[in-house]
């Protein structure tokens, strides 16, 4: 087997047949390391904080309105008294809201 051919099985595909771009995969590694010792951030998964949703429940009103990049970038936060507050940089908010878009995506198409 070539190692193309290995790769190309290795890769984690979308719904849609694409890899995970890398800055989604950032995304992933940001909102794992930040976000998921109190919810779930893949795929599947029980949210280890009982008031915590999964990611991938998420609607889309609540998560993907136009201006939910410039609240990561203000600082997210919520009324939950156990939810601190996130300031992102630009492009980690930007790689955030590709990953949980890529998220709803592969949730969709199930």
């Amino acid at each position: 087997m070539t190692r193309a051919w290995l790769i190309f099985l290795l890769l984690p595909f979308s719904a849609s047949g694409h890899a995970l771009e890398s800055g989604a995969q950032h995304g992933r590694a940001l909102l794992t390391r930040m976000c998921s010792h109190c919810h779930a951030v893949g795929e599947t998964g029980r949210s280890p904080h009982p008031d915590a949703p999964a990611f991938r429940t998420f609607s889309e009103e609540k998560l993907y309105d136009e201006d939910f990049r410039e609240r990561l970038l203000n600082g997210l936060s919520t009324m939950h008294p156990d939810m601190p507050t996130f300031h992102f940089r630009e492009q980690d908010a930007q790689d955030a809201v590709d990953y949980l878009k890529w998220l709803r995506d592969r949730k969709v198409a199930k």
